[in-house]
């Protein structure tokens, strides 16, 4: 078993690229499925969500090679619109292959998706834009089948702001016949960018980034190349490293506008930023004060920097608070940054942080990509060796977790667990 080692750091300074968006790379690689000629994608980032597309689009007839740092797709020999429900549930957006499949084939069957578990993100949203295009879903044990003789244009009524949902609502629009409305529809970069790919193939699809979208369903999409956008969440994590201890971090190739939110909170909190073209740098001050962060669907603070950011308020002197309603349960960082000394109560959908308390190295767990990296910073902060198990769940969203933080001076590196440490009780029970 492998797991990262951590060690203090002190300031963190130094350059990072950033790459590819993983929550746009998986639906855009789904949505390749729905062209009838071949797709080139850049900058999809080779990470182990990736590895399991792969997987599943030999399975289904959809070669996917890299030629150059792209992925070209050949999405012209599919022939099958079973998706093996073990690898659907290894991670969680492979739903978007029902939406993209449906129109080709009239039926999909696929697992329930997998990824990071915040108490079962439900597909509920999914199934009503389905549904309302005129497809039945039914439920089995281990998978779903989705099947439609026709698919035509709806009004969709979203009763909650949801990514996933929108997205795949929009894949399984782009072909069906008329008109479909989607309204409530989530803002988020993500969507904008699937859109935007659909539209280089040869879709129709009208005010992604506001909360009513428009689809005039096509007959066909054609090939084309795209490039997807820089990793929001990747950029937000390491830019609040650098106000662990008043370093100084720079993330390349990203779009500034992406991370208004988070770059207002780290100024609320005593950092200083500055916006480039292309790039920002945030400075630390050696100096934090304590806030209240409420994590929102975007364009407000994004749920998957809640958890990096609650490792840089351990840091600030006071009380902090880290609200988060999207995904109340998603704070199973809290009981393991315990394990390194944060003083952290949880009521309900908020943790209550004393910060400023030094902080000790330990062994934790890391039970999803941004608990993850919560734990890798908390760790380069505090004194000691901090050992980080769940290493997998980092792997999935970081090409390279280590060589990126050692960019910008962090001590740490990848070990393997010998027996002696294997056998400790807390890593036995995973938690």
């Amino acid at each position: 078993m492998k797991f990262i080692q951590t060690e203090y750091s002190g300031p963190l300074s130094g350059t990072v690229h950033i790459p590819g968006a993983k929550n746009s790379s998986l639906a855009l690689l789904a949505a390749a499925c729905l062209a009838d000629d071949i797709v080139t994608l850049e900058g999809i980032p080779p990470i182990d969500d990736v590895r399991v597309i792969a997987e599943i689009s030999r399975d289904i007839g959809m070669e996917m090679k890299q030629e150059n740092g792209r992925i070209v797709i050949d999405p012209r020999w599919i022939h099958s619109a079973t998706i093996d429900p073990g690898k659907a549930s290894s991670y969680r957006a492979s739903y978007y292959f029902a939406g993209a499949l449906l129109s080709k084939f009239g039926r999909v069957t696929i697992g329930f998706p997998g990824g990071d578990d915040f108490v079962s993100r439900p597909i509920d949203q999914h199934i009503k834009a389905f549904e309302a295009l005129g497809a039945q879903v039914r439920f089995f044990k281990d998978y779903y089948v989705v099947e439609a003789v026709e698919l035509r244009g709806a009004d969709i009524y979203f009763d909650m702001i949801t990514s996933g949902a929108t997205i795949n609502a929009m894949l399984a629009a782009a072909r069906a016949k008329g008109i479909t409305r989607l309204h409530n529809a989530a803002l988020d970069p993500e969507v904008v960018d699937t859109a935007a790919f659909l539209n280089r193939l040869g879709a129709r699809v009208y005010g992604a980034g506001t909360a009513s979208i428009r689809i005039e369903g096509v007959p066909y999409l054609n090939g084309g190349t795209h490039a997807v956008i820089p990793d929001r969440l990747i950029a937000g994590a390491f830019l609040m490293a650098a106000g662990l201890h008043g370093g100084n971090v720079t993330v390349m190739d990203v779009i500034p506008e992406h991370l208004g939110a988070p770059l207002a909170k780290l100024e609320e909190v005593g950092m200083f930023v500055e916006r480039g073209e292309n790039h920002i740098t945030a400075y630390g001050t050696g100096s934090l004060r304590a806030t209240r962060v409420r994590a929102g669907m975007y364009p407000g603070f994004a749920t998957d920097l809640q958890q990096p950011m609650t490792a840089l308020l351990l840091q600030a002197k006071g009380k902090s608070i880290v609200t988060d309603r999207v995904y109340p349960k998603r704070f199973a960082h809290v009981p393991q940054l315990r394990r390194l000394g944060a003083e952290i109560e949880l009521r309900k959908d908020s943790a209550f942080i004393r910060g400023g308390l030094p902080l000790q190295g330990g062994w934790v767990h890391a039970t999803d990509v941004r608990a993850g990296i919560c734990l890798i910073l908390a760790g380069l902060a505090a004194e000691g060796r901090t050992c980080i198990t769940g290493v997998e769940h980092i792997e999935r969203g970081y090409e390279d977790v280590i060589g990126s933080f050692q960019s910008i001076g962090a001590k740490l590196c990848m070990r393997e667990m010998d027996d002696q440490e294997a056998s400790r009780p807390f890593l036995m029970q995973g938690s």
